[in-house]
């Protein structure tokens, strides 16, 4: 079944109105997305924060007429101009698997390959993490978590200890568990994060003993041979006291989702650490370090 869509723009202080416009003339769903370049960097869990210019798309079941709904939304928004409404038809089309068809592989390292669970691996003897996307939090595309796996893949996670601090989906403990870690301690603020990790976990075929989930408050004492914290730079620094009592004597740390211009107030945060220069991909940036 062919649907019908229409865009149009607005400023964050009135989206509510025309949403609510919107679904009184009736559709079935109204989508925001950012129409300018503003990224949100660090909403807090169950907050849904907002552009200041945004993107608003509403999705209509035909045969909805679209001079009908048109003159309906114009009327309860007067302010607005037939030229603001930007129509299309969508033909009908299964959008999950559109989706998945470009999902594809991503080598991250030597050894390490991410694979969706739906496709094979392109090389079965490599070690091989089979995530599904699908659950959100984290898939290996975004290039701090692309980072984070290429340094996992270049050491040595023999027999150690991992804490994966904001685990989203569990990627970065569970490739840590796959190259070769003994246990690993997952931790979110996020319930559904949890359940994300126990999920892929379980996907990977490994033992449930080997990773723990734990909300941060719930979270037992405990300290790592290596500490994972793919999060953001305002929580990197804000939580730097407690995940550097959270590392071993000699242990390392990593530490990604900040951007270039970030990375100095970073470190400045842990100064028990002695930091490598750091790895940098688009304007993204890795900072690993040793505790001293």
């Amino acid at each position: 079944m062919p649907w019908l869509q229409v865009h149009l723009e607005t400023s964050r202080d009135r989206t509510e109105q025309v949403e609510d416009a919107l679904l009184e003339c009736g559709a079935v769903s109204v989508t925001l997305t950012d129409n300018a370049d503003n990224p949100i960097l660090e909403p807090g869990v169950g907050e849904t924060p907002l552009w200041e210019t945004v993107k608003i798309t509403a999705l209509f079941e035909l045969p909805a007429d679209q001079q009908l709904i048109s003159a309906d939304f114009l009327a309860l928004l007067p302010d607005y101009q037939p030229g603001d409404l930007h129509w299309e038809t969508l033909q009908d089309q299964l959008w999950e698997r559109a989706w998945m068809e470009h999902f594809e592989p991503i080598q991250c390292g030597e050894r390490l390959w991410i694979c969706p669970s739906w496709q094979e691996p392109p090389d079965p003897q490599a070690v091989n993490l089979r995530l599904d996307p699908g659950l959100a939090f984290g898939s290996g595309t975004h290039p701090t978590t692309f980072l984070c796996l290429q340094w996992l893949d270049g050491i040595d996670l023999s027999g150690k200890t991992v804490i994966d601090y904001g685990c989203g989906s569990g990627i970065l403990g569970i490739a840590a568990l796959l190259l070769g870690a003994e246990r690993v301690i997952a931790v979110d603020n996020d319930p559904q994060a949890l359940l994300a990790t126990i999920d892929n976990l379980e996907r990977n075929g490994l033992p449930a003993e080997r990773l723990s989930v734990y909300l941060p408050e719930d979270a037992p004492a405990l300290s790592a041979d290596i500490l994972l914290a793919n999060i953001l730079a305002g929580p990197l620094i804000s939580l730097a006291g407690k995940l550097t009592d959270l590392t071993n004597q000699g242990g390392m740390i990593c530490l990604s989702g900040l951007t270039s211009e970030q990375a100095d107030e970073v470190m400045a945060a842990y100064p028990r650490f002695t930091f490598s220069p750091p790895a940098q991909r688009e304007n993204w940036v890795r900072l690993t370090a040793a505790k001293s």
